[in-house]
Order: structure tokens, then C-alpha cells, then sequence
């Protein structure tokens, strides 16, 4: 007898009436029209099932923080940044601690069950590295969390910042990161994304480098992050995120990069919510976007995923731990409105960020782990229109967390009373010709 059987479901590459089989927290089969015996069986309804949301960038040290000490007033990068400096005297672990765990219960129930998220290494105290290493632990049976080592203030600018590195590699940290365009100079900047792609190679590590966050056309360190990959032979293993210079590069530069990242096997993270907030902001008008060429990368075969970065902290006041909020934001700012394009939105919060998160087992076939989702909606794109209802989310064959339906009922004058956007009771009606 199986454990669970999902019947009746439409997957995102669009075959319908499909049956999900979970056995042992794996799924066992994925075929239509599926008829067994099993603990528990759930009908899909015709509606929705993906594999979990991932969020391959995020600052879980600084998340629900917003307003201490105070509130970033000028919506700068650079005033987030300070403000954290501030901030960083005032933490106490317990207190970053709970806000991470809350947090965390935001993303289940959003059905995000992986998160990737930079910790700061610039104290020496390592205080959030101890903290988030805690919340790790704490959350490991329902959420994957990926650790990088992220020298805020600079791994070159700031005094021990490569032996604070070291040290929070050492405690368990998954990843090495770095900030090449916030070190004193270009110089020093490439000289940083050379010594971290070292110390990763050396260590057998994953890179994940916030890379040209700048409207600055001339910050072009994400060319000397695709050198020392392919130098090193760490191809398919490092991540270039945020890359937002390249809106402001010409575009016979950008024709030589984009082959050179693409050789190279960088993947791209771009963080829409945040980019489009932070990016620009010296500018009157015309006003730039902010956020980096995700179709041209795209296009290039460049894997591109796309990170919630931030929610409720010294760079951005918003957000809600929801993927599809994140994908809606990037399809709009990245132009990306064919269907083809808006599907890829909803990959480069699925499929695409589990390649950058190197995440074992994922995916809705067999052999891979029962994580999934069911969504009040019928396929991808209704699902980023409407954000849609995260109706029951599942790890490993066992259900976190479930939502009602979302609905209405409307009182309408000469109507009567009707109920409204129920699309998993198949009420939607078809547009008047």
C-alpha cells in the first residue's frame, strides 16, 4: 500500500490527469490515470502540482529587522549597508534566532522548502554565523538551508575579514561568498574574486559571489568571476548574483560577456524585488530598471534563477517569503510576457534555482524526494497571475502545510449572491466572445 497517491493532477510541463505516487518520502511513480491502495490519497482536482519553491539568495541574518535601529530613509544600497553596520553592535543571537524561525514559518507555508542565504563574516564574533548554523539545525526536517560565508564590509576591506571567512567555513558554512564591487577598489575587487574562488577550490566548496550590485557600467567583476571558474575547473559550481551593472553596459560589451559567462558555467541569480527597489536611485529620467539581463542570459544558456534576497530589513520594507511574488516582479521588469517567457519565470523559482542550489532528488519524477506543492491554479502562468494559494505542501511525503481555498462572495445588485474565483471547483467560465 502507498504511503500517499496524488490523483488527478496537471503538472508544470502541462500533461493533465497525472497520478503521483509517494512511497517512503520518494515519489515511486508519476503516470496517468494512477488507481492504488494508499494511506492517503488526495484529488488534485485537475489543478496545479509543482515541485517546492527554492530561493537560492536571501539574508536570513537581517530578515524581519526592518526599523532598528532606524528606517532606510534613502533607499540605497549603500544606506542599507550602513544601516546594518549599525545594526550589528545591537544583534543578540536568540533575538536573530526567533525572527529566522519565524521566517522560516512564512516560507513553509509559501511552499518554500530550500533557501540559500548569505550570513555575514565581517564580525569577528561570527555571532549570526553561530546563529544561523542553530536555525539549520532547528529547520533541517522541513527546509534545506544553504549557508554562505559573506563578508559584508569586504573580504579584503575590512581587517580579518579572509580569516573570519575561514573560520566560518571551518564552523560548517556551505558556501563561500564574497562582495568584489564594495572593496576599496576595482583592483582589489578582482584580487577578492580571485583569492575566494581559491580558497573554494581548495576546499571543495561552492561559490556564490554578489557580483556588480551597481548601476556602475565599469563594475565588471562577474568577467573576472567566469575566469577564475573555468582557471580553477569549478564549472556548474559558482554563482554570480545580482549582476545588475550589466543593465548599464553597452551592448557590444555585453555581446563578448555573455558568452564568456556561458562558457564559463556561472549561473546568474537575479533578485527582482530588490533590484528594481535599490537600483536606479541616482538617476532622475529615464529611470533604469536595475535589474540584470535575464533574457539575454537566458538566451545565451546562462542558468538564471531569481531570489527573493530580502524581506523586511535595512534594504527592503516589503515581501512575504513568496517565490511567485518573485517570479511576477521579474517577468514584469525583465519584459518576459510570451508564455514561453512567463514559464521560464516560474523555472527560475523551481527547476533553475535547484540547479544553482545544487539540490539533490528534486524534481516531480521517480526517485525523486515527495516534496511538492498543490496550487489554486491549472498551470504556471496562472499560478505567477494570481500568486496563487499554496493549497497543501508536502516534504518528503508528509504535509506542513495546507491553506483554504481562496474565494468570494459577491452580493451584487440585480446578480444575487455568487462566489467568485474558485478555480479548484472548475467555476472559472470562459470569457464572453
Amino acid at each position: 500500500m502507498l504511503d500517499l497517491l496524488v490523483r488527478n493532477a496537471t503538472l508544470p510541463d502541462g500533461r493533465t490527469g497525472m497520478s503521483i505516487a509517494v512511497q517512503d518520502g520518494c515519489i515511486a511513480e508519476v503516470t496517468e490515470g494512477l488507481d492504488a491502495p494508499a494511506h492517503e490519497t488526495l484529488d488534485a482536482q485537475g489543478l496545479l502540482v509543482a515541485p517546492h519553491f527554492i530561493d537560492p539568495h536571501f539574508h536570513m541574518d537581517a530578515t524581519l529587522s526592518y526599523g532598528l535601529p532606524r528606517v532606510n530613509e534613502s533607499g540605497t544600497l549603500l544606506e542599507g549597508i550602513a544601516l546594518w553596520g549599525e545594526l550589528k553592535p545591537l544583534l543578540k543571537q536568540e533575538a536573530l534566532i526567533e525572527r529566522a524561525l519565524a521566517y522560516c514559518d512564512w516560507a513553509v507555508a509559501k511552499g518554500l522548502l530550500a533557501i540559500r542565504t548569505h550570513v555575514d563574516t565581517s564580525d569577528p564574533s561570527l555571532l549570526a554565523v553561530d546563529a544561523l548554523l542553530e536555525v539549520k539545525r532547528r529547520v533541517a526536517p522541513y527546509i534545506d538551508l544553504q549557508l554562505v560565508a559573506f563578508p559584508q564590509d569586504g573580504v579584503l576591506r575590512s581587517p580579518g575579514g579572509v580569516d573570519n571567512l575561514k573560520r566560518a567555513l571551518d564552523k560548517g558554512v556551505d558556501v563561500v561568498g564574497g562582495i568584489p564591487h564594495f572593496e576599496r577598489t576595482m583592483a582589489d575587487g578582482a584580487a577578492s574574486v580571485k583569492l575566494l574562488c581559491e580558497i573554494a577550490a581548495e576546499r571543495g566548496k561552492l561559490v556564490d559571489m554578489h557580483c556588480d550590485e551597481s548601476d556602475d557600467p565599469l563594475s565588471r567583476h562577474i568577467e573576472t568571476l567566469a575566469f577564475e571558474a573555468q582557471r580553477l575547473g569549478l564549472q556548474g559550481r559558482v554563482t554570480g548574483s545580482h549582476c545588475t551593472s550589466m543593465h548599464s553596459m553597452d551592448n557590444y560589451y555585453v555581446s563578448k560577456l555573455l558568452p564568456l559567462i556561458a562558457q564559463s558555467g556561472v549561473a546568474v541569480i537575479a533578485n527582482p524585488l530588490i533590484n528594481i527597489t535599490l537600483q536606479g536611485r541616482h538617476d532622475t529620467y529615464p529611470k533604469r530598471r536595475g535589474m540584470t539581463r535575464v533574457p539575454e542570459l537566458m538566451a545565451a544558456g546562462v542558468t538564471v534563477a531569481f531570489g527573493h534576497d530580502c524581506v523586511m530589513d535595512p534594504w527592503y520594507g516589503m515581501g512575504s517569503g513568496d517565490m511567485l511574488e518573485v517570479a511576477h516582479m521579474g517577468l514584469h521588469v525583465a519584459q518576459m510576457t510570451s508564455q514561453a517567457g512567463i514559464r521560464r519565470c516560474f523555472e527560475a523559482v523551481t527547476t533553475n534555482a535547484a540547479k544553482v542550489f545544487h539540490l539533490p532528488a528534486y524534481g516531480l519524477e521517480a526517485g525523486c524526494d515527495a516534496s511538492f506543492v498543490l496550487l489554486q491554479a491549472r498551470d504556471p502562468i496562472e499560478a505567477i497571475r494570481l500568486r496563487a494559494t499554496r493549497l497543501k505542501v508536502y516534504r518528503r511525503g508528509t504535509l506542513l502545510a495546507e491553506t483554504a481555498p481562496t474565494a468570494s462572495t459577491l452580493h451584487l445588485a440585480g446578480r444575487g449572491d455568487r462566489t467568485a474565483f474558485m478555480p479548484e471547483r472548475g467555476t472559472i467560465a470562459p470569457l464572453p466572445q
